[in-house]
């Protein structure tokens, strides 16, 4: 049997306050003539935190939209414009949530590699490293500050470039930084986390290691959204942790049904990624029974609306654009479902889930 060996973070800082430190931990990344790229989601557009990030000399600050989960054509604009105007830069530092964290990541190897990014969308495609990147997360739960992949959208699919030169050189992890996120969407990048434990901690492909930080991440996410009264700090704290925790669980594992179905979703209609697994996970009672009772108590205790209906006016090419996307998914279906997962997840049955949605 051959074992994975996979490759992880290079450094982590953890802590309220930490972002202060951006400076200094970038400090020796520095290169001549290289500017530092800040990829920022642009929902911090004339927000406070702008003028924290450490700018020197020529370095540029880029408003990152993501208003639609990352494309392979907007990484390819972004990195040849890097190019253009500066021919290399010192690195890229993502600050924000899952989408520009994975934007950042994907930018960052294409400054070193040719082609496209679509290019390099499935499993170690990637040859050579990009320029030197850092995450710094503004909401928990995506799990991205950790993954060793960056999920796009492409032509003709939504996959990721996973591969080992797509982890973070550098996160900074401080729970101030998600303090003031609004209250559906931090519960949306929460049960994002919620749905990789359960995915992971029932998958096929389960061991020790997965689940030693699955069940640690599972049991800080029922702290916050099952536990807890009010949301405080503390709660940011946990959720912050339960993200990290729960993107280290799926590294040696991998995601289920919910993930597999969700990503035909933003295929084709721009779901975005944790409100979409949402949208799945309320129909999955099949394949995680009490996973799907706790996730309706927490929609419930914590008033938030799932949106329904989003299949209702889809064309039958539609339905099959996002069937082969899902369907293409092989690892998270082989997870969820064993190696005969094809007998399992027919063409009718994922159809027959999607006009539930």
């Amino acid at each position: 049997m051959k074992f994975r060996n996979f490759k992880m973070i290079g450094y982590v800082v953890y802590g309220r306050g930490s972002f202060n430190q951006l400076d200094e931990i970038l400090a020796p990344q520095r290169k001549a003539d290289a500017p530092m790229i800040f990829l920022v989601d642009h929902y911090f557009t004339g927000k406070p935190l702008v003028d924290r990030i450490p700018v020197r000399g020529n370095d540029k600050i880029i408003f990152a939209d993501v208003t639609y989960e990352p494309k392979t054509t907007y990484v390819d604009t972004l990195a040849h414009q890097l190019k253009e105007e500066f021919g290399t830069v010192s690195g890229v530092i993502g600050i924000g949530g899952g989408s520009t964290m994975d934007l950042a990541k994907a930018v960052a190897l294409m400054m070193n590699n040719p082609g496209s990014s679509a290019d390099y969308q499935g499993w170690d495609l990637v040859k050579v490293p990009g320029v030197y990147k850092a995450g710094i997360p503004t909401l928990s739960g995506t799990g991205a500050e950790v993954s060793r992949t960056t999920v796009l959208t492409g032509p003709t699919k939504k996959l990721g470039m996973n591969s080992d030169f797509t982890p973070f050189d550098q996160i900074v992890l401080d729970p101030e930084l998600t303090k003031d996120a609004p209250v559906n969407q931090r519960f949306y990048t929460g049960m994002d986390c919620y749905i990789h434990c359960i995915e992971s901690l029932e998958g096929t492909y389960l061991n020790e290691f997965s689940k030693s930080y699955g069940e640690k991440a599972l049991q800080l996410c029922r702290d916050v959204f099952v536990n807890k009264a009010e949301w405080d700090d503390d709660c940011d704290d946990k959720l912050m942790m339960a993200s990290y925790a729960g993107g280290m669980s799926i590294a040696y594992s991998q995601v289920g049904v919910a993930h597999a179905v969700s990503y035909g979703l933003s295929y084709l209609l721009g779901t975005k990624h944790g409100i979409g697994n949402c949208i799945v996970m309320n129909h999955l009672e099949e394949y995680y029974p009490a996973g799907v009772k706790e996730f309706k108590y927490m929609v419930e205790k914590n008033k938030i609306d799932i949106p329904t209906g989003i299949c209702k006016n889809l064309t039958e090419e539609d339905f099959n654009k996002m069937m082969d996307v899902s369907l293409g998914m092989k690892p998270l279906w082989e997870n969820a479902l064993g190696k005969d997962w094809e007998q399992i997840m027919t063409r009718e049955k994922l159809r027959a889930l999607y006009d539930k949605l």
